[in-house]
């Protein structure tokens, strides 16, 4: 029996630095959260969580209500810190972690940590959810870096790629992955 894992990267969000946690959905990415919603109203969905992050709890929030559920906040589905501060240069500064899985700025988690910790929480859903289908809102780099344990294909290049919002599901068979598939349109 396969357990499925939908992985809804955020919609779009107005970047502040300042407000990492509280940052909401912008008005395009309110729009496509009810895209989200509209795709997945037929699927047979048994679980949804976010990410505490605001932007990804309201990307998944109208699946949720749909299925007349709540949303199960999951600390550990938040975004990789990059750095304790603002970096100057984002794109030197996540190329730099993709190259080098070690390196970690000041104050933030290497791509290892990150990837850790995101598989770690993906390992207990899995666990807790078998044969089930699970909706999960979370973030571009951690679930780039979650599909990349599974599957190395699936990384910075990937990342790169994705959209906001983003959607895939992950069908396993126990803690195998036997199939990815792109739902978002």
């Amino acid at each position: 029996m396969r357990t499925n894992l939908i992985f809804v990267r955020h919609a779009h969000s107005i970047y502040t630095p300042e407000s990492e946690l509280t940052r909401p959905l912008s008005e395009r990415g309110k729009v496509d959260a009810g895209k989200v919603a509209k795709l997945l109203q037929n699927a047979e969905i048994d679980t949804v969580i976010a990410s505490p992050y605001l932007r990804a709890l309201q990307t998944v929030e109208g699946v949720a209500k749909q299925l007349d559920k709540e949303v199960l906040i999951e600390e550990e589905f938040r975004e990789r810190t990059l750095s304790e501060n603002p970096v100057d240069d984002f794109n030197y500064a996540i190329t730099k972690v993709w190259e080098e899985p070690e390196f970690a700025w000041e104050g933030g988690e290497s791509n290892r940590c990150a990837q850790e910790r995101g598989v770690r929480v993906t390992l207990q859903v899995l666990e807790r959810s078998n044969g089930k289908t699970v909706v999960i809102g979370t973030h571009g780099n951690l679930m780039a870096l979650i599909m990349g344990y599974f599957d190395p294909k699936y990384d910075f290049h990937f990342w790169k790629q994705l959209e906001m919002p983003d959607m895939y599901q992950l069908s396993f068979d126990g803690m195998e992955l036997v199939e990815v598939v792109r739902l978002w349109e």
